[in-house]
């Protein structure tokens, strides 16, 4: 019960990762807020939390817009209590050769992934001062610290992501709040289609995974939930401002 007693928010946890680590973070005692466009999927993650006796909410959101983000935690505050951890999860991802990357796309991939991250802390972060200190858990990627063909712009939305790690954690040390990021690896899910696509297909992908990745094999949704509640617990209570990379040895 690493969470007993603590109201956890985690963006794009409708499916995948942050469906994972809403199951997860509910388990270990969190009410959950699940936060995400996709409303069927999300009500299911729901559901599957209070099934287990634990609790959840549903806020739809779209983590790109203010008065969403804003909404998001001022309704977690209000209905729950209060906010105790933030995991800015939900992300997009685009693949293609910089030549050809069309740039409605790139601004897809920063609108999404770093400023949702931005907006996260810059509504929530004043409810986690009212609760005298919190983590903040950022949802990066291996591609933010290596990149590759076909990634440059997800690259830098993801190395983007990061970077404001590091310096929100800097500015929010004296509040008690930590702010770290995950780095996941290759990770088998849907939300890597447009990467598999630009590779040729799941069985170029498959070699390639094969071929760089130690373990020989890509992650799974139930692997990098861990990490984020480590970030997320006090189990970490004196790292800030880190990356946990959980890639398979790739790195």
């Amino acid at each position: 019960m690493q969470l007993e007693g603590k109201v956890a928010i985690i963006t794009g946890a409708a499916t995948n990762i942050g469906r994972e680590t809403a199951l997860l973070f509910a388990r270990e005692g969190a009410r959950v807020v699940v936060a995400d466009l996709n409303e069927d999927d999300a009500q299911n993650t729901v559901v599957e939390i209070e099934d287990a006796n634990g609790e959840a909410r549903f806020v739809r959101t779209d983590v790109s817009e203010a008065e969403d983000m804003r909404a998001l935690m001022e309704a977690a505050a209000d209905e729950l209590g209060g906010i105790d951890v933030i995991v800015n999860n939900a992300g997009a991802q685009r693949s293609g050769a910089v030549t050809d990357f069309d740039e409605s796309e790139w601004d897809l991939l920063m609108r999404v992934n770093p400023r949702s991250c931005f907006l996260g802390a810059k509504y929530g972060v004043p409810y986690l001062r009212e609760r005298g200190g919190g983590s903040i858990v950022n949802v990066s990627s291996l591609a933010g610290l290596k990149g590759g063909p076909g990634m440059t712009a997800y690259s830098a939305s993801k190395g983007a992501i990061i970077a404001f790690t590091r310096a929100l954690a800097a500015e929010l040390a004296s509040d008690n709040i930590r702010a770290n990021c995950v780095c996941p690896g290759w990770v088998d899910t849907p939300f890597n289609e447009p990467a598999i696509e630009f590779m040729g297909g799941r069985e170029n992908q498959e070699t390639m995974v094969q071929q760089v990745v130690p373990l020989g094999r890509q992650g799974t949704p139930e692997e990098i939930a861990p990490g984020i509640l480590y970030l997320a617990s006090d189990a970490s209570s004196y790292m800030t401002g880190q990356e946990l990379i959980i890639d398979g040895g790739v790195l």
